[in-house]
């Protein structure tokens, strides 16, 4: 079984930049959500994936991720997946960890909220000046909720 243990901060500022990769595009779309668990079909620049993930708030999840073909991946989402979410991924090294920045496009654009896997739920890390308020356990950020209500219907 896979665990995931992920902590997410809304991005407040573009200090990141400097740091960063180019960046990979994503698509996703849910197959199912609901229950106890999400299932997800994604391309990742030309990569692509089936992911299940159980459906729990907080840093720590039961994840699952098996590779597909990109057109079996691509057909997934134009026959199943009506609301996608589009989002272009960086990554950045700070003080040794691994984050990564997801600036959101289209119906969630103007979204970005950086991650840190961690391997522990106590793990310690250091939290850039480029990370803002943490949003781990809200459930609106997760992207679930992003392709069933995108950002630009949040009430500001």
């Amino acid at each position: 079984m896979g665990i995931e243990i992920e902590r997410k901060f809304l991005v407040k500022n573009d200090l990141w930049k400097n740091e960063s990769d180019t960046g990979t595009d994503f698509k996703q779309g849910y197959l199912s959500r609901g229950g106890n668990c999400s299932v997800r079909v994604r391309t990742e620049g030309q990569q692509a994936n089936i992911n299940i993930k159980s459906a729990t708030l907080g840093i720590h999840r039961q994840e699952f991720e098996y590779s597909i073909p990109q057109q079996e991946a691509n057909e997934l989402l134009k026959l199943f997946c009506s609301n996608t979410v589009c989002k272009k991924r960086y990554k950045v090294i700070y003080a040794g960890k691994m984050w990564e920045i997801d600036v959101f496009e289209q119906d969630n654009s103007g979204l970005i909220v950086a991650e840190i896997e961690l391997t522990s739920i106590d793990e310690q890390f250091q939290i850039p000046l480029w990370a803002g308020d943490e949003v781990s356990a809200v459930k609106r950020y997760y992207n679930t909720e992003l392709a069933r209500h995108p950002y630009k219907n949040w009430k500001k």
